[in-house]
C-alpha cells in the first residue's frame, strides 16, 4: 500500500504492507469543508454564540487588541484579521486604535517577511503589531494569582493586552496534550503571560498530573488554570475556527470566551478522537507537516498525541522534519541532563534544575519510559538523535521491516499520517 504522511511542506511517500493484524491508516475524521469561509467568518461574528455581535461590543470603545497565534499555529489569519478589522473600524475604532498582538508564548517573534506571511502585507504595513516576549517583565502586570486555591503563583499578562477597552482572541482548536484542547483560555495563557506564570503552567508536577493530557477538560488543571487567568485578565470575545488536514476551513466559533470555545471542543471531539479496542505493537505517525513540524519541542505533540494506544514495550515511529532542529539552544540544553529518561524525570521532580523548554523534554521522556521514540528527520544527526536516547531512521519502510521482524507478522500496528490532529487512545 501507499500513503502519503504529512512532513515538512512537501509530505513524504511511504510503501508498507498491509499485514494481517494492520489496524489501519487512521485519519481524523474530515468535518465538511465550509464553501465561502469570509461569509461563514462574517456570519459568525455578526451572529455568535452567546455574545452580542462584534460591531456592537465593539461601538462604545475607544480601542482594541487582537490576540492572534504565531506562526507554528496554522490559524488563518489573513482571512481572520481583515474581518475583524472591518468591524471595529465600522464600529468608529480607528486603524491606529487597533493593536494586533501576537501570542508567542516563549516562542521567538514573528517579524519581516514572517510577519507579512502570518498577517499579510497590508496588515503589516497599517496596523499596530507588537510580538510577546514573556521574558519582559517590563511588558507584563500582576492580574491576580493562579494554584493553589487561587493564592500561588503570580499571574502576569500583557500590558498592552490588559490597557486595551476591547479585548479579542483569536485560533484554532487542535487537540492538545495539556491543556486538552487548543484554543479559547489558551490565547492568554501561555499565549501572552510571563515566563514566570508559565513556569507554574508547565511545571514537573502539572506536566506529570494524569488529566493533563489530549482531549480532556474535566478535571484538567491546565485547563483550569487558564479558564481563571482569563477570567481575571478579562475578555470580551473570541473567534475560532477548525480545519481539516489540509488546513481548509471546517467549523467558526466566536462569541462568549468559554461557551463559544466549548462549542468548538463539542464539534471537533466528534471528528478527532479514535478509540481502540486493543493496544498496538508500534504505531508510525507524523507531527502533521508543517509549520508544526519546524523543531523537535513541537514534535513532542505528535509523540503524544498516539502513546496512550501503544503497550508498554511498544514503539512509536515519527517523521517530524525539524529544520529549526531542537527549536532553540535552551530546548537543547535540556536534553543535556537525560543521562536516562528515569533520571531525568526523577531530576525534574526533585527539582533539581528548571530551564525554559523543559516541559515538551518531560513529556517526551515520559513517554519514554514506556515506549521507544523513532525519528525519520532531516534537521537532527543521527549521533545527537542516540546520545538522546532516541532511535535515527534513515528510511521509514525498512523501519517498519525491521518492527515486523521485531513483533512478528502478526503485529498490531497503525499508521496516523496526521500526526497530533488524531487523538489515538484504548477504549475505557
Amino acid at each position: 500500500m501507499r500513503i502519503q504522511l504529512k512532513y515538512g511542506e512537501e509530505g513524504l511517500e511511504l510503501e508498507f504492507p498491509e499485514t494481517e493484524n494492520f489496524v489501519g491508516v487512521l485519519s481524523p475524521q474530515e468535518a465538511e469543508v465550509i464553501a465561502l469561509p469570509a461569509d461563514a467568518v462574517t456570519q459568525a461574528l455578526m451572529e455568535p454564540i452567546d455574545s452580542a455581535p462584534l460591531q456592537d461590543l465593539a461601538r462604545d470603545k475607544t480601542d482594541a487588541v487582537i490576540v492572534i497565534s504565531d506562526i507554528t499555529r496554522p490559524v488563518p489569519n489573513r482571512l481572520l484579521l481583515p474581518l475583524i478589522i472591518q468591524q471595529l473600524e465600522t464600529a468608529g475604532i480607528p486603524a491606529d486604535k487597533i493593536t494586533i498582538l501576537i501570542a508567542t508564548g516563549i516562542h521567538r517573534p514573528n517579524e519581516g517577511a514572517e510577519l507579512e506571511r502570518l498577517v499579510g502585507k497590508e496588515i503589516a504595513t497599517s496596523y499596530r503589531i507588537i510580538n510577546h516576549f514573556s521574558k519582559n517583565h517590563d511588558d507584563m502586570a500582576l492580574v491576580g494569582h493562579v494554584g493553589d486555591g487561587g493564592e500561588g503563583v503570580p499571574a502576569l499578562v500583557n500590558k498592552h493586552y490588559l490597557a486595551a477597552e476591547l479585548k479579542i482572541l483569536t485560533g484554532f482548536i487542535e487537540p492538545h496534550m495539556w491543556a486538552g484542547f487548543s484554543g479559547g483560555r489558551k490565547s492568554i495563557l501561555p499565549g501572552i503571560s510571563s515566563l514566570k506564570t508559565l513556569e507554574f503552567m508547565h511545571g514537573p508536577e502539572m506536566v506529570a498530573h494524569p488529566q493533563t493530557r489530549y482531549g480532556v477538560l474535566e478535571g484538567n488543571p491546565f485547563h483550569e488554570a487558564g479558564l481563571a487567568i482569563m477570567e481575571q485578565a478579562g475578555a470580551d470575545f473570541i473567534l475560532n475556527v477548525t480545519l481539516d488536514t489540509n488546513k481548509q476551513l471546517t467549523g467558526v466559533f466566536a462569541g462568549h470566551p468559554v461557551k463559544a470555545h466549548l462549542a468548538g471542543v463539542e464539534f471537533l471531539s466528534r471528528h478527532c478522537v479514535h478509540s481502540l479496542a486493543e493496544p498496538l505493537d508500534f504505531v508510525v505517525t507524523s507531527n502533521a507537516g508543517a509549520p508544526l513540524d519546524c523543531n523537535l519541542y513541537q514534535t513532542a505533540k505528535g509523540i503524544s498525541g498516539v502513546a496512550g494506544a501503544v503497550r508498554a514495550g511498544g514503539v512509536i515511529l515519527i517523521a517530524t522534519e525539524c529544520l529549526e532542529g531542537f527549536g532553540s539552544d535552551e530546548y537543547r540544553a535540556v536534553f543535556e541532563h537525560a543521562t536516562t529518561p528515569q533520571a531525568f524525570i526523577e531530576k525534574l521532580l526533585k527539582k533539581e534544575f528548571f530551564l525554559p523548554d523543559q516541559w515538551c523534554a518531560q513529556e517526551t521522556y515520559q513517554v519514554m519510559l514506556k515506549n521507544e521514540i523513532w525519528v525519520h528527520t532531516k534537521g537532527i544527526d543521527d549521533e545527537t538523535l542516540k546520545r538522546f536516547h532516541f532511535k535515527p531512521v534513515s528510511r521509514i519502510d525498512q523501519a517498519i521491516a525491521e518492527l515486523l521482524d521485531r513483533f512478528g507478522r502478526n503485529a498490531r500496528w497503525a499508521i496516523v499520517p496526521d500526526g497530533p490532529l488524531l487523538i489515538l487512545k484504548l477504549a475505557e
